[in-house]
């Protein structure tokens, strides 16, 4: 078999193999029934005994499922394997639930059209839900034939390679085929997971990735740039040289979803200094001693990049303690604490007369 099977998924699957269940991977899920993709072929099936009440562990794309052998009518997945990645991110602003959008990948490629004046921040986001993800990020500068200007075009890899400490930045034009080599080479083995907004060219990415027209292409409004969904489920697209792409729609929400590790990632240089700052708990505002402020004051670090960090890391912790009662309690005693340091310091400021 194929898309990905090897020792480690044969013998995960070793006991439900002795049950007489079907081994597949899944290429869409949809309204409770999915295809899973077996060794005999597309199995459509029921999802019945794998959809919980948490959206953590929902069957998705990209999983491994062991489905019923030829014969039942309908046939179902009965169980899936525990992923080796996930991607996930939050569902929504106001809740703290997860969603899976890819299972099993090895590769997150993020699609950034240069159609559009670059959003480095949204890049930063699809990140350090990478990162988190336990997949390798990659960056594709999209429609770069938009771009005729080599310098102007070097100096915009550049800042996404500033913004992307450690991922590849790779530059593609589908509709002139430049870059799709290097991009084929990366794809080539292992799953690949396609993110970005709508009117990044995912789809058409996807089109010259497979070498035929099987995902359906629309232009994007000339106005914002923004394209019009034209991928509205989560697809699983065999490659033909080999490797295996998971194509998503657009995303307009980019929320984190406990991501400590993959914002650490993406703001590596910044972890790294605040390692040397004087207090352990530094804000990185006006303590004596914090190495952070210094490489801003100093112009070795952005002002973008601290507060962006910044603004992530309070996202997630946000998150994170919507279901963290201890972590909830840590982070107002936290806001306790710098607010009365705050008054302390305007009380000392205006001086014992006012």
């Amino acid at each position: 078999m194929t898309l990905g099977w090897d020792s480690h998924w044969e013998a995960e699957f070793a006991p439900y193999a002795r049950q007489g269940l079907v081994p597949g991977r899944v290429v869409r899920v949809d309204r409770g029934q999915c295809d899973v993709l077996t060794a005999d072929g597309v199995v459509r099936a029921d999802t019945a005994f794998v959809t919980p009440n948490d959206p953590m562990r929902v069957l998705c794309t990209g999983d491994w499922a062991a489905v019923d052998p030829e014969g039942g009518s309908p046939r179902y997945v009965r169980a899936y394997l525990p992923r080796r990645t996930a991607f996930v991110r939050s569902t929504s602003s106001k809740r703290s639930d997860g969603q899976i959008l890819a299972a099993n990948v090895d590769h997150a490629v993020v699609a950034v059209s240069l159609a559009v004046e670059l959003d480095l921040g949204r890049v930063e986001r699809f990140l350090a839900l990478a990162w988190e993800s336990g997949a390798q990020p990659v960056v594709v500068l999209s429609k770069a034939d938009l771009v005729p200007d080599p310098v102007t075009l070097a100096h915009l890899v550049q800042d996404v390679e500033t913004t992307a400490p450690g991922v590849p930045v790779l530059t593609v034009s589908a509709l002139h085929g430049d870059g799709l080599d290097v991009l084929r080479a990366l794809t080539g083995t292992g799953t690949a997971v396609l993110l970005g907004q709508s009117g990044a060219g995912k789809s058409t990415l996807a089109n010259a990735l497979i070498g035929t027209d099987v995902m359906d292409v629309r232009a994007a409004r000339d106005v914002d740039g923004k394209g019009r969904h034209t991928t509205t489920t989560r697809n699983l697209l065999p490659l033909p040289g080999g490797g295996v792409l998971i194509d998503t729609p657009g995303l307009r929400g980019v929320g984190l979803y406990d991501a400590e590790t993959g914002v650490g990632q993406v703001f590596s240089e910044i972890e790294e200094l605040a390692a040397r700052c004087r207090f352990h708990d530094c804000s990185h505002g006006s303590e004596p001693g914090c190495a952070v402020a210094a490489a801003v004051d100093s112009g070795e670090l952005p002002v973008r990049r601290l507060e962006s960090y910044r603004k992530l890391v309070r996202e997630n912790q946000w998150i994170v303690a919507k279901t963290d009662a201890r972590l909830r309690a840590e982070i107002r005693k936290d806001w306790k604490r710098k607010g009365a340091e705050g008054r302390a310091a305007m009380r000392a400021k205006r001086g014992p007369w006012t």
